[in-house]
Order: structure tokens, then sequence, then C-alpha cells
């Protein structure tokens, strides 16, 4: 199984820019997740960020917290999403990242959640609510799994705090753009170049950037000073939209792919 490090090292050398993608799985369905996992790995992004649902998601914006309402009523579940992953054939596709909030994770079991996560091939964990503190449970059960535990840092994250987390992570650091929730447009300069900048100062991992990335100049100046962009929802909104008109999942599929291709 290929790493977050060696895919990350691929585009460096490549002298390409990174490109995270997110969707939320069961939105509109798993049957079609797994179509759009399928069409986004031949982007050949760095990663993708595969959402999953919770009912109360915090730090997301309207457009994902439609998105894993959706999601949910279809009964999407965490065993459901690894069950899918598990019907991949083995690098079949993309890095993914599981992102995750804590409780459906501290429901399934840390211990079996590794194992099925290692068995599905996941390559990194992102658990938005989890803090720097209470994180080594979870990141000694998937260290063993050789799994990632990335984690978000902000704006406002200290020096010491971002310390802390520089020693915990692996596989990359998801810098936030800016405070608030995901997916509101703003000139995202002044907040993302900075962070990562301070970043940069404290580890050799690689940073991507995240939350309010809606259009292709935006990404591509977020990759002069970062290692990737990831695009959540400006691409679930186009999932939305499609899912609204398309005769057929396969129309919707396609419109995310076209979205998708914009940011590679």
């Amino acid at each position: 199984m290929n790493s977050l490090k060696e895919s990350f090292e691929r585009k460096a050398s490549e002298k390409r820019a990174g490109f995270i993608p997110f969707i939320v799985a069961g939105d509109p369905d798993l049957a079609t997740t797994g179509r759009l996992l399928l069409g986004l790995s031949k982007l050949e992004p760095v990663a993708i960020e595969v959402g999953v649902p919770f009912s109360d998601p915090t730090a997301d914006g309207p457009v994902i917290q439609r998105a894993a309402q959706r999601s949910l009523a279809k009964g999407t579940s965490l065993a459901g999403i690894l069950n899918l992953l598990k019907s991949f054939a083995p690098n079949e596709l993309a890095q993914i990242v599981l992102f995750s909030y804590y409780n459906p994770i501290f429901q399934f079991g840390m211990a079996k959640f590794a194992r099925a996560a290692a068995e599905c091939e996941v390559a990194g964990v992102l658990v938005v609510d989890l803090p720097a503190e209470a994180a080594a449970p979870l990141q000694e059960q998937l260290r063993r799994k050789k799994i990632d535990l990335i984690f978000l840092v902000t704006p406002t994250t200290t020096n010491l705090r971002l310390k802390q987390i520089a020693r915990l992570a692996s596989g990359f650091i998801y810098a936030v753009a800016r405070t608030g929730v995901t997916g509101t447009a703003r000139e995202l300069r002044d907040e993302s170049e900075s962070l990562v900048a301070r970043i940069h100062a404290l580890t050799n991992l690689p940073v991507a950037v995240g939350f309010g990335i809606t259009n292709r100049a935006q990404a591509r100046r977020v990759c002069r000073y970062a290692d990737a962009a990831v695009v959540g929802s400006r691409l679930v909104a186009e999932i939305e939209a499609a899912s609204g008109k398309a005769t057929n999942r396969a129309e919707v599929v396609r419109a995310a792919i076209e979205c998708a291709r914009q940011f590679v």
C-alpha cells in the first residue's frame, strides 16, 4: 500500500500542484460514492477525503451539513463506508483519508476501527473534533496499522499547540484557511499563507490548505506556498445540484468529475 508521504513526494517530483477532493460518503448514495471515488482517482489527486456523515457536524457549513443529512437519511454508517472501501481492488483508488468526527469512531471501537481501516487500505484518518491532548489512544491504534493521523490547525492555533501537533501528526497537516465553518468564499492568502509558513517552520510534513477554496484561481494561489489544496464544499455543492436535476446517477458522477477537473 502506498503512503500519503509517497503520494506527496510524487506530486512534488512532478512539479504539479497537489489536489485533494472531499466528498461526503453516501451522498447521494453509497453506490454513487463508489463511482465518484473511481472517477476522482483517475484525476490522480494526492488523496481523496471521504467524509463520514455525522448528525452534529459543527465544523461544517450548510452545504456539507445538508449532504451529511441526506446521507444519514439513506442509512449510511461508518461500517457501510468501510465495506464500500473494502470492495475495491488493492491500489484501485487514490490514497483515502477518512474525515470524521470522533463519535462514530468511538462507537465503532478504536481498535476495531483501525483494523477495518487497514483492511480497506485507508491511508489516513482526520478526526475533526479530537484535540491533540486526547489523541494518543487512537493514534496508537492507527500507528500499529501504519495509518496516518492527520490534524487540523487554524489561524488561531498557538505556536505551543502547533509544536504539539507537529510531534503527533503524520501524513500531512491540514491548515484551515480561515476561522469559521467550511464553504464560505473569502480571500484566503492573508490567513493561510502565514499559517502555512508557521507550520513549515516546525515540521517537514506536507501541508494541505482547505475550507473555502471554491475556484481554480484560489487553488493555484494556495499551491504556491502549500503542498495541496483541499476542495470540499464546491464539489459537494456540484453533487447536490446534479442530484436534483439529473435523470440518472451517471450524470451526477460526470458533473462532479468535470467540476473536480478544473482543480487538477
